[in-house]
């Protein structure tokens, strides 16, 4: 049975209790095990779901893939490191990056698992464990904070790299009220602290936007920095069955005959703590705002985590270029010069961001702790690019299918005696009309379906506000030596 001690009770967290004890680098079957037997409480279209979470329609296809990941651990080179701790095989999405080459090796395996989806799985298990891998290598930024636990933290990286957890989290507040004196506001919504007891924290509220709620073993809750009060400043980590922890889902996107909803559908949840207890074990950081924000900006969550978005935006730039192009030979149009100047467009964006992480890679440094720090700048510019990047790539998708992208008969129509009719009414340049309707029906997908405008809206706000992190880009960037140059071309 694997424990860790916490404080100030050694409660001890049992994994037996999912029936698995030492669980290094998983498997897909284990992967479904393990949410199968976690029986958490998900609400979907007004009730609870029983039995087999993942066979539950709104699941299935989505945790099928996300099995298949786990899989590729085991499939693949490289996906893998030997524990420093006990000498077994991990996930390298645990890796903290003590080289360049550490880092690389890092984004190697990120995009591997990406390369499977697209980069469709924003929520793959690589974002939270490269976030739980960056707050194991920021505790220095927690030294002499009160009500922070910094070794607690550290044995919980350690227990979750070696048993291969996989995370959901929630920080966002419920959007009641976000006027800059919301603090006055006596109605709170937002999840909050109102009680210590013996056996832990009480929290009551609720948080949004809890992707892949309810279908992962833990769920790491945290405030970001603007948080106002000390009652709802927090972080720690409970199983995603704990008692009073309800995930309320939207409507699902999966329908059948869709190539991409079908198998990745992120299911995004709403989360409400109805009273409950978290163990004082997994509280990390409690009632104290500067910590937070400190492990936020000062740590190494940034940095670690934009290479994590970076590295799988890349793959899915490259798929969205891959289907223009298709397109583009489907119907024969590559002599037309808009269609080859949205396809510049597309490329230059590409090689852009890929010259970004590349160079973030490059000119990262070892910090005194010695751990590899990937240089945040060229990061922060991908993203803030990205998030109007990608819905321009989506829109050059609609413009090249045009009205191909709205006559999509289905897989039964071929089938029946229409097909012989449609095959050649629909077909395209040297290719049947099944064939260009399969792969317009993934543009579709991709650009134009609730999945595909669910991820368009995804990347808009990845890592916050599109203004707030060109702020931060500002901010962060140092002109001295462009204003020096300036100032020596004046003399």
């Amino acid at each position: 049975m694997l424990t860790f001690s916490g404080f100030p009770n050694n409660i001890g967290y049992e994994l037996s209790k999912m029936g698995c004890e030492d669980m290094p680098a998983i498997t897909g079957d284990e992967y479904l095990r393990r949410v199968n037997a976690l029986k958490s409480d998900v609400w979907y279209d007004g009730q609870k779901i029983t039995g087999k979470i993942s066979e539950h329609p709104a699941f299935a296809g989505m945790i099928k893939s996300q099995a298949a990941l786990y899989d590729l651990q085991h499939q693949k080179k490289n996906m893998t490191f030997k524990c420093e701790k006990t000498g077994e095989d991990v996930g390298v999405s645990y890796l903290i990056p003590r080289s360049k080459e550490d880092l690389q090796k890092r984004r190697d395996m990120i995009q591997e698992w990406a390369s499977f989806n697209g980069g469709l799985m924003g929520r793959s298990p690589d974002y939270m464990n490269t976030v739980l891998a960056s707050f194991a290598a920021s505790l220095e930024v927690l030294k002499g904070e009160k009500k922070t636990f910094p070794k607690k933290l550290k044995s919980f990286y350690e227990y979750a790299r070696e048993n291969d957890l996989s995370f959901t989290h929630t920080f966002i507040s419920p959007q009641s009220n976000r006027s800059k004196l919301s603090v006055l506001d006596e109605e709170v919504t937002n999840a909050r602290i109102i009680d210590k007891r013996d056996e832990g924290l009480v929290i009551r509220g609720a948080k949004l936007l809890a992707t892949q709620g309810g279908i992962t073993d833990e769920i790491i809750v945290y405030s970001t920095p603007g948080t106002a009060e000390d009652d709802q400043s927090y972080l720690f980590s409970i199983p995603s069955d704990t008692n009073g922890l309800k995930f309320v889902c939207r409507r699902s996107f999966a329908h059948c005959n869709t190539p991409l909803s079908s198998r990745f559908d992120e299911m995004d949840t709403v989360v409400l703590f109805d009273d409950v207890i978290v163990p004082w074990e997994r509280v990390f950081i409690y009632e104290n705002i500067r910590a937070v924000a400190s492990l936020y900006q000062d740590g190494k969550f940034i940095p670690f985590t934009l290479h994590q978005i970076v590295s799988r935006q890349v793959i899915k730039a490259e798929f969205a270029l891959g289907v223009a192009q298709s397109i583009i030979e489907m119907i024969n149009i590559d002599e037309y010069e808009h269609v080859q100047g949205k396809m510049a467009e597309m490329i230059r964006g590409v090689e852009s961001i890929k010259a970004l992480l590349f160079k973030a890679e490059g000119t990262g440094k070892l910090d005194q702790s010695g751990v590899y720090i990937p240089d945040p700048i060229p990061l922060y510019v991908a993203v803030n690019e990205f998030q109007s990047f990608y819905p321009r790539c989506m829109e050059i998708l609609q413009q090249l299918g045009a009205s191909g992208m709205v006559t999509l008969p289905s897989e039964r129509d071929f089938s029946s005696e229409l097909g012989e009719d449609l095959t050649f009414y629909l077909k395209g340049y040297e290719k049947g009309g099944k064939e260009k309707v399969e792969l317009f029906r993934l543009a579709w997908d991709l650009s134009m379906s609730e999945f595909g405008s669910r991820q368009t809206l995804y990347e808009r706000f990845f890592f916050g506000d599109p203004v707030r992190l060109a702020h931060a880009v500002y901010r962060a960037y140092s002109t001295d030596s462009a204003v020096r140059r300036v100032k020596r071309f004046l003399k």
